[in-house]
């Protein structure tokens, strides 16, 4: 298992970007796919973004489509989450998670998860 530790979230305004990043710990961190998930009060935790260990296969959910891009740096054990033009329907906790299998959008499948950060987007 990994370590994760996220970093980045805070206060914006509708409309602003947001940086969120994952420092992963341990030698074989391009052996994990890495995903982004988010849970906002009262709701479910949400697949948000993952991606394959060499960088080279991404996927998004539905609702972050072209707004949002992870991105990972294998070099610097760390896996970003870039967020645009943000909603206040983004307003969550946003989790790094690690999967030493498979690349996936299921939850179940993420071993190692991180503390959280939280990110509230006003309208």
């Amino acid at each position: 298992q990994v370590q994760l530790v996220e970093s980045g979230g805070g206060l914006v305004q509708a409309g602003d970007s947001l940086r969120l990043s994952c420092a992963a710990s341990g030698r074989t961190f391009r052996r994990y796919a890495m995903g982004w998930f988010r849970q906002a009060p009262g709701k479910e935790r949400e697949f948000v973004a993952a991606i394959s260990g060499n960088g080279g296969n991404t996927n998004y959910g539905d609702s972050v489509k072209g707004r949002f891009t992870i991105s990972r740096d294998n070099a610097k054990n760390t896996v970003y989450l870039q967020m645009n033009s943000l909603k206040p329907e983004d307003t969550a906790v946003y989790y790094c998670a690690a999967a030493a299998l498979i690349m996936s959008s299921v939850a179940a499948d993420f071993g190692s998860w991180g503390q959280g950060t939280q990110v509230t987007v006003s309208s």
